[in-house]
């Protein structure tokens, strides 16, 4: 019986070998720590995991470093996010497998560069990336069609973080959140 895409990778080997077909760091990052596992939604589980993980961090860095810390967790997300979404994708022979969050905690945390650290801000990003996520506007759905595998799946969601950003900040510019 195969595994299902979900499954840790410790039940994920290939027949008559306990060697996993992904490696164990790719599949954690992939699913941001098996958040990608949840259902329904399992990308609105991975960007309230990037959310709230943000959320902690924020309040525990000093105001001057809100936003390189945001930039940082977006730029670590991104760099170790690709690959590990290209060894998850090979594993499970699809393109963009539902169960592959990292990319959404990348976009959401491009949405959340320069928002202050309030519940109505933190919550505002959130809704917007992820209806930029999901309704994928010209041009983002032609962007994970640009670069295959690991980079595909994860660009396409910046690009919904980038018009989450620039939306929130006019908002933000405009006091209708604060």
């Amino acid at each position: 019986m195969p595994a299902s895409p979900t499954d840790s990778p410790k039940q994920h080997t290939k027949k008559g070998s306990a060697r996993p077909t992904r490696p164990y760091w790719a599949w954690t990052v992939a699913t941001f720590f098996g958040a990608g596992a949840m259902k329904p939604g399992p990308g609105t589980w991975g960007s309230a995991g990037a959310l709230v993980t943000w959320w902690f961090i924020a309040h525990h860095l000093p105001q001057p470093w809100l936003i390189p810390g945001a930039l940082l967790y977006c730029a670590l997300a991104t760099a170790i996010g690709i690959p590990a979404s290209t060894l998850t994708a090979r594993a499970c022979h699809r393109d963009d497998p539902s169960h592959v969050v990292i990319d959404e905690v990348a976009g959401q945390m491009l949405t959340l560069v320069a928002a202050p650290i309030t519940w109505k801000a933190q919550l505002a990003g959130f809704i917007l990336f992820r209806a930029f996520d999901i309704l994928k506007p010209w041009p983002i759905r032609l962007l994970e069609r640009l670069r295959p595998e690991g980079v595909g799946i994860v660009v396409d969601d910046l690009g919904a973080g980038l018009y989450g950003f620039l939306l929130l900040q006019l908002l933000l510019h405009f006091a209708v959140v604060r």
